[in-house]
């Protein structure tokens, strides 16, 4: 992990708007001079960057910049050890290798992800579903060595018997859940990484800044003003071969998240598939929603509803964010155009703040 100090400058902010990984970056477009600082720490975390902006009057010395390094990196290794299925020491991989229906232990924050994301399976009849990891694993994106053939239709269906979110109960008193079918595995992929983002704007706020945006793997979080006295601005990128901001939405004491099928992918059978897989049928997403981006309170309930749009697509999950009120921004994809098309609740919280290329 890396801090330093720097200018809060426009120039330096575009560089970081070039800089920055994932499906969302940070921008601001401003001439106006400002004496402020940005303390920036960054680094590596659930197999993607993060980066942490807080805004000063005046420049840290290295007691407070290790003090800050130290809560950021100690928010985001918890979230890790605790919710990877990479690491066969976490929560996750303990549970997905017991094979017993028993009550399981949960810590408070892996309850909290558990509980969000099975709100969030209710809500959309499951097109999230975090015990996905046998399908995850099979189209090799788990943690497993992936096949150089994808599953046929047999082995899909005796995957699909082993997933369902309605096969696993929370309870809330004792933080425990218990797996009613043995075989029941899951991922927090999902929603792990949003909620690393909101652990560490937690942190911040416990130290006493209000005003930093935190962005893991191109999920946002943007407290207070930036430097300017004004919103963060947030460039949403466009999924294309050209690249480029498809636009620029302000943003303050909110989360963002965005999902996409043009990042994470890999070659089956001379086609390229998407890490994201609907739980429903089995299969990775196929369809022509190239991103959706949502705004939320938290950046767990954006992260989980940014997933559930992308399986449910561009015209099913248009009809749920509008119905439910989630405030979500989707961008298709015909041939080489691309298509915006935002809720009401997306405008209303996020005007269009132009574009910037």
């Amino acid at each position: 992990m890396t801090h330093r100090a720097v200018p809060a400058s426009p120039v330096l902010a575009v560089l970081l708007l070039a800089s920055m990984v994932g499906c969302a970056r940070s921008a601001t477009d401003s001439d106006r001079p400002s004496s402020l600082l940005i303390e920036v720490f960054d680094g590596s975390t659930m197999g993607t960057t993060y980066m942490a902006r807080v805004v000063t009057a005046e420049p840290w010395d290295d007691a407070r910049r290790e003090q800050t390094r130290a809560s950021v990196q100690s928010a985001l290794d918890a979230v890790e050890s605790a919710m990877s299925h990479f690491q066969l020491a976490s929560e996750v991989s303990r549970f997905n290798q017991t094979r017993s229906t028993e009550p399981f232990p949960l810590s408070s924050p892996t309850f909290e992800v558990v509980r969000t994301a099975l709100e969030l399976a209710q809500l959309t009849d499951g097109a999230i579903d975090i015990t996905v990891a046998p399908l995850v694993n099979a189209w090799g994106f788990g943690p497993t060595e992936p096949d150089l053939l994808p599953p046929d239709a047999d082995q899909l269906l005796r995957l699909r018997s082993r997933v369902g979110f309605r096969k696993l109960e929370l309870d809330e008193p004792t933080s425990t859940v218990r797996k009613t079918d043995p075989q029941l595995e899951w991922d927090l992929s999902s929603v792990a990484k949003g909620y690393g983002v909101d652990r560490v704007a937690a942190a911040l706020r416990d130290e006493g800044e209000t005003r930093f945006m935190v962005e893991v793997g191109g999920e946002i979080v943007a407290s207070g003003l930036n430097h300017l006295h004004q919103p963060w601005r947030i460039g949403i990128e466009r999924p294309s071969d050209r690249g480029g901001i498809q636009r620029v939405v302000p943003l303050s004491n909110l989360a963002l998240a965005t999902s996409g099928d043009y990042r994470n992918v890999r070659e089956v059978e001379g086609h390229l598939v998407s890490h994201t897989i609907d739980p429903r049928t089995g299969r990775p997403v196929d369809h022509r929603l190239a991103s959706v981006s949502v705004i939320a309170e938290s950046c767990l309930m954006a992260d989980g509803m940014a997933t559930a749009l992308e399986v449910l697509g561009p015209d099913e999950g248009y009809d749920l964010a509008v119905e439910r009120g989630w405030a979500a921004l989707f961008l298709t994809r015909d041939g080489d155009v691309i298509t915006a098309r935002a809720t009401p609740a997306f405008d209303r919280l996020a005007p269009d703040g132009g574009t910037m290329e």
